[in-house]
């Protein structure tokens, strides 16, 4: 008896990858690192205060939240470090810190610790911060500095590429510029300029599985080819695919916000029809919509369906009959 095997049944699964809430965290913050870097680059100071403030606010928020609940304080998971870094990003870098702050605290506690914290969440709580702050503060959230390296002595505002569209206006956009915009030479949101800093940071997420390729393939592509056939029907109109692919937050949100393991399906149909919608509704509220961009809106939007995607794409037990 004393050398008898005891075996031990539970449910699968069985093995354990030995990947961690924050292990995956921990992988989005490195990823993010180049676009970090650009933002500190090309805005400097403002950048540096937005970040620092969006996060310490989210860590906070975190704590006196999970501390009202009586939660253990949750912030060691790095969860809310990352919501701070992705709000940041996403906000104009001559936003007042204030409202930045409060940006931060309707992130947390109202799009994530209102439903239960962490795994809960319907809705991406970095792209609520900021839907928050652009429809409560629509001047200060659409008023953008132009790049430029020592942006304390110098703050010049400059209207972004989409904004200039949706005013009516016309923006020239020859091919030779693409590399300049491509790098992140241009206004806008402190971390969605750089398209090269957020495709490194989208191939290192890849290669350490944190993200499947499915989202950010299928919403690029979308947003291409629906570009192109507005483009070649209307070149008067609608500016060409490459104008759209290198503007506005489509690399950031493609990359980092619509690939939240939260809020998007868990099937790769569910995925593929996931990131295809978010970019037919991006080109649709970019042409048409009040908004000069929309790719916050629309991953907001399909936010919302993806229980129902889930549903619809779930696998079919095998040898189980339909009803």
């Amino acid at each position: 008896m004393a050398n008898k095997q005891l075996y031990v049944a539970s449910s699968s699964p069985h093995a354990h990858s030995g990947a961690s809430v924050q292990r995956i965290m921990l992988d989005v913050i490195i990823a993010l690192v180049p676009a970090i870097l650009v933002s500190l680059y090309f805005f400097g100071a403002n950048a540096g205060k937005l970040l620092i403030t969006c996060t310490a606010a989210c860590l906070l928020t975190e704590f006196l939240c999970r501390k009202a609940m009586k939660r253990d304080a949750g912030i060691g998971d790095l969860s809310a470090v990352v919501t701070g870094i992705l709000l940041a990003l996403n906000l104009p870098p001559s936003l007042p810190l204030p409202m930045a702050v409060l940006g931060s605290v309707a992130a947390i506690a109202i799009a994530k610790q209102l439903f239960g914290g962490i795994g809960y969440n319907p809705f991406n709580p970095a792209l609520v911060g900021r839907a928050i702050l652009l429809i409560s503060f629509t001047g200060p959230m659409t008023t953008w500095l132009a790049p430029g390296r020592n942006m304390i002595i110098s703050a010049t505002t400059q209207a972004t590429p989409l904004g200039i569209l949706q005013e009516g206006g016309t923006y020239e956009f020859p091919i030779q510029d693409a590399l300049k915009f491509f790098i992140g030479d241009m206004s806008g949101s402190i971390g969605e300029v750089s398209a090269a800093a957020l495709l490194l940071g989208g191939i290192y997420l890849l290669w350490r599985r944190c993200i499947n390729w499915h989202i950010p393939v299928f919403y690029i592509g979308t947003v291409a080819v629906f570009s192109t056939v507005l483009w070649l029907i209307d070149p008067g109109n609608n500016m060409p695919p490459h104008f759209h692919l290198l503007t506005g937050g489509l690399m950031l949100g493609a990359i980092f916000m619509a690939t939240d393991m939260v809020t998007s399906p868990v099937t790769k149909k569910g995925m593929a029809l996931f990131g295809a919608s978010c970019g037919l509704l991006t080109i649709i509220i970019r042409r048409w919509g009040g908004y000069p961009e929309g790719v916050s809106f629309a991953i907001l939007i399909m936010n919302s369906v993806t229980p129902l995607i889930n549903r619809m794409t779930k696998p079919k037990l095998f040898g189980k009959r339909k009803a």
